[in-house]
């Protein structure tokens, strides 16, 4: 690899100017090198990279060349006519790609970028759940295995859960595998919500009162909130919505001062993009799967073709059908405003364990 050579150096100008205030000088000249070879491997392999919203500057703004949430990225994957995704982000993720571009290779750089959301449940427990509650419809959110997803009968993101939820048009349906994104979908319609009891292990350290401290020592601050923080979060927050929602929300807005209340580094990301105009204050909770995501092993991805994303025909296939339906509904995002808080049925293993009914294999 090329040390900080002029050459480098010329060639990574722009993007240092950009991240400047997000990465001390003196460490430029380190990451410099490795970015310029990386963006080299990508010319040389037809690769390319899809860095979600709460990767590390450097990546995002540096060697990416798609950014956005999850689905997003899955949906560029689709449409580049690249031989190769590299993809910053988890491992659901990365998977969600590779059921969208089934002929291309999909590479993970970290087998430890996993998710404690995604982790939560398996496709055991959805098909314990379908069990007692039979023909209720299962909507699942895209963080989740591929595994889960395809005993689902649809998938939603944060955007679009309530649409989704509501397009279905039945009285009731089992919501995957998000509590606190289930409870505040059910504040905000009338189809009964059946809950996992899965949680993001960044948005659930959130608290209301933490947010008063703020608008305490940081008068006048806006306060947005993603769905997967609890309702009382999302009560106390002046906005709610998906990532995709709060970088538009900033954008448009351009509040004097903004908290968003996900993981840190999307404010980062947000920040490099709008300027000093708009003052960050940072409840810096971050997602050690996420970071788990390094410059270091995106450039060995890259040059090993290290870690590929296969799934099994069998899931990939119904996985493809719950995720194609939901594109197929074809339903607009929906921010989350205040709601009425509501009872919410929540299941976990322990409550479905004790069901006296017997396991059997499903062939859907």
């Amino acid at each position: 690899m090329k040390g900080y050579t002029p050459e480098v150096a010329i060639a990574t100008e722009p993007l240092f100017e950009k991240i400047k205030h997000l990465i001390p000088a003196v460490e430029w000249p380190i990451i410099a090198p490795l970015i310029y070879k990386i963006n080299e491997l990508k010319v040389e392999k037809n690769a390319v990279i899809l860095a979600h919203n709460y990767q590390t500057p450097d990546i995002y703004h540096c060697v990416a060349d798609f950014v956005g949430d999850s689905l997003q990225l899955a949906i560029q994957a689709q449409e580049t006519e690249a031989d190769i995704i590299v993809q910053a982000g988890v491992y659901f993720m990365a998977e969600t790609s590779k059921l969208l571009s089934p002929e291309k290779t999909i590479l993970i750089p970290s087998l430890e970028a996993g998710c404690s959301l995604a982790a939560s449940i398996n496709g055991e427990n959805v098909r314990q759940l379908k069990r007692k509650y039979p023909g209720v419809p299962v909507v699942t959110y895209v963080n989740t295995s591929a595994e889960v997803k395809a005993e689902a009968d649809i998938c939603c993101t944060s955007a679009n859960a309530i649409a989704v939820v509501e397009g279905l048009g039945v009285e009731r349906v089992i919501m995957l595998p998000d509590e606190f994104l289930s409870k505040n979908v059910a504040n905000l319609t009338d189809v009964e919500i059946i809950a996992w009891r899965g949680r993001c292990e960044v948005h659930e350290k959130f608290t209301a009162n933490e947010l008063r401290e703020y608008r305490v020592t940081s008068p006048g601050v806006s306060i947005l909130a993603h769905p997967e923080c609890s309702p009382e979060v999302l009560e106390e927050a002046d906005f709610a919505g998906s990532t995709s929602s709060l970088i538009r929300y900033v954008n448009d807005n351009r509040p004097d001062k903004v908290m968003m209340v996900t993981e840190c580094s999307m404010s980062d990301n947000v920040s490099a993009e709008i300027g000093p105009e708009v003052e960050f204050i940072r409840p810096c909770n971050l997602c050690p799967h996420m970071k788990a995501i390094t410059l270091e092993n995106i450039a060995e991805s890259l040059e090993l073709l290290r870690y590929e994303v296969t799934i099994p025909e069998e899931i990939s296939v119904r996985a493809r059908r719950s995720v194609q339906e939901m594109i197929n509904l074809g339903v607009e995002g929906r921010d989350f405003e205040k709601g009425e808080f509501k009872d919410v049925v929540i299941e976990d293993e322990v409550s479905l364990n004790s069901m006296d009914i017997p396991l059997q294999k499903s062939f859907s």
